[in-house]
């Protein structure tokens, strides 16, 4: 996987590594391990194996960071235009988890998306997370540019989401909303597919290779 920086409309994006590890557990910690404490390990865990349960759930995603088998883009709050750095300009913001299907192999209606696949896309998209301080300003979007320009440096191909496909006018707490909506794929170029179980559904697009 690509170890190359970028940069989103101003936000430094960084791959998750060991050098950026630090970051994304204090991302994590900031709001007691996201999502109940899966410290985004759920899609890894197929199977589940059993270092998950000795190490916990924060180890066990360390270990996988270190081993290069789990990936993310890591977004960070900019620098002001003076110069000088704001408060938590050096903190994690926001990150969207990717990977080969190998790697993330937990997502939710496995068996109907094995059942209706027609081609297995090179990389998914599975989880998006931003800090409570930063929500409602489009970091989702941000993110997920990020994992694209990521996995374009690492030479790109068929990228999956799994986006909830919410009927209009319904809104949802952003904490149930792990891959954010239908609508924002879209406006990221992404096409639909088809549905996923209740409420979610597949959508692709082709990256190109940077």
């Amino acid at each position: 996987m690509s170890s190359a920086a970028l940069e989103v409309d101003g936000y430094p994006v960084k791959p998750l590594s060991p050098a950026t590890w630090p970051d994304f557990e204090a991302l994590a910690g900031r709001h007691n391990g996201v999502f109940g404490g899966c410290w985004c390990t759920w899609f890894h865990l197929y199977p589940d194996p059993p270092e998950r349960k000795e190490l916990g759930n924060c180890g066990f995603k360390r270990q996988l960071v270190h081993e290069d088998r789990a990936h993310a883009a890591l977004v960070f709050a900019p620098a002001a235009e003076d110069g000088e750095p704001p408060d938590g300009a050096d903190e994690a913001i926001a990150w969207a988890q990717y990977g080969t299907v190998t790697e993330l192999g937990n997502i939710h209606h496995r068996k109907q998306w094995e059942q209706e696949r027609q081609q297995t896309p090179d990389f998914r998209i599975t989880c998006l997370f931003v800090d409570r301080r930063y929500r409602r300003r489009g970091m989702a979007a941000v993110a997920v540019r990020g994992a694209l320009g990521l996995i374009a440096a690492a030479g790109g191909g068929l990228v999956e989401a799994y986006p909830h496909d919410l009927p209009p006018g319904k809104k949802t707490s952003s904490s149930f909303l792990y891959n954010a909506t239908r609508t924002m794929y879209e406006r990221l170029g992404f096409d639909y597919q088809r549905p996923k179980g209740k409420g979610n559904c597949v959508m692709t697009l082709e990256v190109a290779p940077a």
